[in-house]
């Protein structure tokens, strides 16, 4: 069970169905590209506690209703409140599926569950909402910051993609808001940098942070620096990468020291990553906290532990004070946006 850290948010659970002397039931939803996580969540004084949880592959289903329906069906109790983290912009209640190439609206899911109080937000806001749920030990500390530290936070979170959201600081609470900002423009610094924005101009016209700062981008730098610098992919490398995930094999193998390919890889990977964390922080002024979410960071902790990311982190235009007091945070829980998803589903009203 979790005790939910309210004074983080602004809003208090609106929890009718409790008032009246029963706990209220909440269905959790964080869909991705590639798998759906579902959960149905209880909520009673504050306490949110897991009831039960499946996972499903996404593109198995005709709809994402469908496997709603389905979880619902496989269950006892009932939700009352649905929401629904997932990766793509949410207007007006809709959202084109970024990886799946499908629609998905409030409207469908309120007409497939005939549940009134239902919501689509953004996966990283689901995440930003799913601090709140998070113990101390599911957070790795990569710098302290300043000891009274407060304001604006921000999360980097790569993964599948790059993932964004700041969390507004209004005096007392803080206001979790998505960003589609992994989508902006790549921005080189060096000579090599300058020939790495080139190799990805000529594969995808336009080269966005997360064409390097993902799973696929490790893989895209991975094969910049074999085709365009001649590095040299070892034949046991190959193999491994046919075998398995690319971007696991590159960043494990260089975790290893098993490759010179793989550790430049992941040193560039870092220093990306660093860049535009800081550049996310001085456009937030996250003096708050910089977290680092998605399914990678947790996985390269000690690639981002050793002084390197941190460097570049601070490589901001005379704003090296600034960026030196925010406290900056691995987060370690991959359910966070689920978590945040039934955060959220407790704040909306039947």
């Amino acid at each position: 069970m979790h005790t939910i850290k309210k004074q983080h948010y602004l809003p208090k659970f609106v929890a009718p169905v409790y008032e009246e002397g029963g706990d209220l039931y909440l269905l959790a939803g964080d869909l991705g590209g590639t798998k759906t996580n579902l959960a149905l969540f209880r909520l009673a004084d504050g306490d949110l506690d897991v009831v039960r949880e499946d996972k499903y592959a996404s593109r198995d289903y005709a709809s994402f209703s469908e496997i709603i329906q389905y979880f619902i069906s496989q269950g006892d109790q009932q939700p009352q409140r649905i929401c629904i983290g997932v990766a793509g912009p949410v207007v007006k209640g809709k959202v084109e599926l970024t990886n799946l190439a499908r629609e998905l609206s409030e409207d469908e899911i309120r007409q497939a569950t005939g549940i009134n109080a239902v919501a689509l937000i953004n996966d990283l806001e689901a995440t930003a909402y799913g601090l709140a749920t998070l113990s101390p030990g599911q957070l790795t500390t990569l710098h302290r910051g300043a000891a009274d530290s407060s304001g604006n936070m921000a999360i980097i979170a790569p993964g599948t993609g790059l993932g964004m959201a700041g969390l507004y600081w209004d005096g007392q609470h803080h206001h979790p808001f998505p960003t589609e900002g992994g989508h902006g423009d790549f921005a080189p610094r060096t000579e090599l940098d300058i020939a790495l924005l080139r190799y990805l101009q000529e594969k995808y016209e336009i080269a966005s942070w997360e064409r390097v700062i993902s799973g696929p981008g490790i893989v895209t730098i991975y094969q910049f620096l074999r085709d365009v610098k001649g590095m040299e992919a070892p034949a046991a490398l190959v193999t491994e990468m046919e075998a398995g995930d690319d971007a696991a094999v590159i960043s494990n193998a260089a975790m290893e020291g098993k490759a010179a390919i793989c550790v430049k890889t992941m040193e560039l990977f870092v220093r990306y990553l660093a860049r535009e964390s800081c550049n996310l922080v001085l456009k937030m002024k996250s003096t708050g906290g910089l977290f680092l979410g998605g399914g990678i960071p947790p996985k390269i902790a000690r690639l981002l532990e050793t002084g390197e990311f941190y460097h570049h982190y601070l490589q901001g235009d005379r704003m090296a004070e600034l960026l030196a007091s925010v406290p900056i945070h691995i987060v370690n829980n991959d359910k966070s946006a689920l978590w945040g998803a039934a955060y959220y589903a407790g704040l909306l009203a039947d």
